[in-house]
């Protein structure tokens, strides 16, 4: 069976625009053209079609998406089990922010008493969790060996490395005025670069770098650092890319 572009639109839920658009930069092309110039899509296109969707409700950019959907290694059913698992963690995030939501009410009504940490449940696990899932689908298996399983540590451990976290984002956000050049600054990211490689998977500079760019093109990472202070989501980005540049000897 074989769908026109406005068929599969209405399926889809975006606009034949967007189709169009997806053409255009090869994301997703047309599977043949009738005798009267229509695109007209099969179920490899419908499949990939699902597959876009998945990626953008992640958080994907275009280019990203592009790059993994059209690389000679992917795999369907791999995509869709890490899609799944995705959704189930999302799932459990939501209800984690509804348990802090509940406790949160109850300390602003002094039934219940937070420590710090406590306001950030569901926030920052979370976002571990995407950062090592996208560094898989970015970087592939081989670069990503090396990748530390969140769930083998303990609930203690946990709470430690979510603490060094916010350490290390508090200590950023608090000398962005100095710059992102700054030795202050680059002493907190140099941390988060150790964090990283310690905690979750090996983490080249490359790989480094292109977290940074992803923190500002992802709309989730983008909301969670400009919560933290506004406009730290940029500020990472030229803090991390000069980090980077100054690791490899390309700034002196």
């Amino acid at each position: 069976m074989k769908f026109t572009v406005k068929q599969l639109a209405n399926l889809a839920g975006v606009t034949p625009r967007t189709l169009h658009y997806y053409d255009e930069i090869g994301l997703l092309q047309p599977s043949t053209y009738g005798d009267n110039g229509y695109r007209y899509y099969d179920e490899s296109a419908i499949l990939r079609m699902q597959q876009i969707l998945f990626y953008r409700e992640l958080g994907f950019s275009l280019e990203q998406i592009r790059q993994i959907l059209n690389d000679p290694d992917f795999d369907l059913v791999t995509a869709l089990s890490r899609h799944r698992k995705a959704l189930q963690q999302r799932i459990k995030r939501l209800e984690q922010l509804i348990h802090t939501v509940d406790n949160t009410i109850l300390h602003v009504q002094g039934k219940h008493t937070m420590d710090t940490l406590e306001f950030y449940k569901g926030f920052d696990e979370e976002k571990q969790k995407l950062r090592t899932e996208q560094a898989h689908e970015r970087w592939g298996e081989k670069a990503m060996a090396h990748t530390r399983d969140w769930n083998a540590y303990t609930p203690q451990e946990k709470d430690a490395i979510l603490r060094e976290g916010h350490e290390i984002n508090t200590g950023i956000a608090k000398n962005m005025e100095r710059g992102y050049a700054s030795p202050e600054v680059q002493y907190w990211i140099g941390r988060w670069h150790e964090a990283i490689n310690t905690y979750f998977y090996e983490c080249s500079l490359e790989v480094f770098e292109a977290l940074g760019h992803g923190y500002v093109e992802d709309p989730e990472f983008r909301q969670f650092y400009d919560q933290i202070r506004p406009g730290m989501a940029a500020f990472m980005e030229q803090a991390m890319s000069h980090y980077c540049q100054m690791k490899s000897g390309v700034l002196e």
